[in-house]
């Protein structure tokens, strides 16, 4: 478990290596175990340099704290000004327990881009599987019913929930009454 900036501390090589072997083996047995080794890339903008790199290191310890999360390595690139704004990157190097917990992560959090470092195999269970679809469709449906309330007019917002009622109550009578 560590958040550094690249231009930060540096640890004792011995100490390093120590906690590299420890790191090994519990990513041997995780992956061993269907766990998931994956890299994951945020990047950041904020007015304040330091309010920056502060948000990105308790975005990093957040992720520690997420279902399913093993141990997290992340890493801060320096803060780049370009006019009034800073820029930064943070590249997660993150340990998870099982795929649906990757799963979780992306929706919640949209990483820039990722990598899968290490796995077995992807072998879901029925139950497994209908987890991850049925997260996905959740969210999907809150980020949605979001967009909705956001974007239409009280007018259409009843007009959407009556249709939602309908549909729940008798889909296939709705669909036919549907122009």
């Amino acid at each position: 478990i560590s958040t550094s900036i690249k231009s930060g501390n540096v640890l004792k090589s011995s100490l390093l290596e120590y906690c590299m072997t420890d790191i090994d083996r519990l990513t041997r047995e995780t992956v061993s175990k269907g766990g998931i080794l994956a890299t994951l890339y945020f990047a950041l903008d904020g007015q304040n340099k330091d309010t920056l790199t502060n948000l990105a290191t308790g975005f990093i310890n957040k992720l520690l704290t997420e279902p399913g999360v093993v141990t997290v390595l992340g890493e801060i690139d320096e803060p780049i000004q370009n006019n009034s704004i800073f820029s930064t990157s943070i590249e997660i190097k993150i340990l998870l327990k099982d795929v649906f917990s990757l799963v979780r992560l992306c929706a919640s959090y949209s990483p820039i881009s990722l990598e899968i470092k290490k796995q077995n195999s992807l072998s879901l269970k029925l139950n497994e599987m209908h987890d991850i679809l049925m997260f996905i469709s959740t969210t999907t449906f809150d980020y949605k019913r979001h967009i909705l309330t956001k974007m239409s007019s009280k007018e259409e917002l009843e007009n959407y929930k009556k249709a939602v009622a309908c549909i729940l109550r008798n889909r296939e009578h709705c669909l036919n009454a549907l122009p």
